[in-house]
């Protein structure tokens, strides 16, 4: 079962992962889906960038627009899918449960092919500060 509002529950581990050198970035990471963005802001204290909206189907961010933010190191961390530590999120319904959809699925696209991948128990996390190689 997801957090609040079928939002993701955050581990103790995925806390520690997003709370080191957060303070370095506007945002500690992104999510797709308001409410697992919130699942993480929430638990760490750090801001976490909501991509796409309340269930990931609103085009905000662009991708042209996140690839800026990657490129000025504004964001840490690109958390993968939504809610219960690693679905896939986006639009498809309440809580995020469906496939990424539009803007949101190209930005997970565009991270999954350009970025390391940092799994963290059953959650998995794109650093964007490291190349995929």
């Amino acid at each position: 079962m997801g957090g609040l509002l079928d939002g993701a529950r955050v581990s103790s581990e995925a806390k520690v992962l997003l709370e080191k050198n957060a303070s370095r970035y506007t945002w500690a990471a992104a999510a797709v889906g308001a409410q697992n963005a919130a699942s993480y802001q929430l638990s760490t204290g750090d801001p976490v960038m909501a991509i796409g909206g309340f269930n990931g189907s609103d085009p905000s961010p662009t991708l042209a627009q996140f690839k800026k933010y990657v490129a000025d190191g504004k964001i840490h961390y690109f958390i993968s899918g939504g809610g219960r530590g690693g679905a896939m999120a986006g639009g498809g319904g309440f809580g995020g449960r469906g496939k990424t959809t539009g803007t949101s699925s190209q930005i997970s696209s565009w991270v999954e092919g350009n970025f390391k991948k940092v799994t963290v128990g059953s959650a998995t996390f794109y650093d964007l500060t490291q190349p995929a190689s």
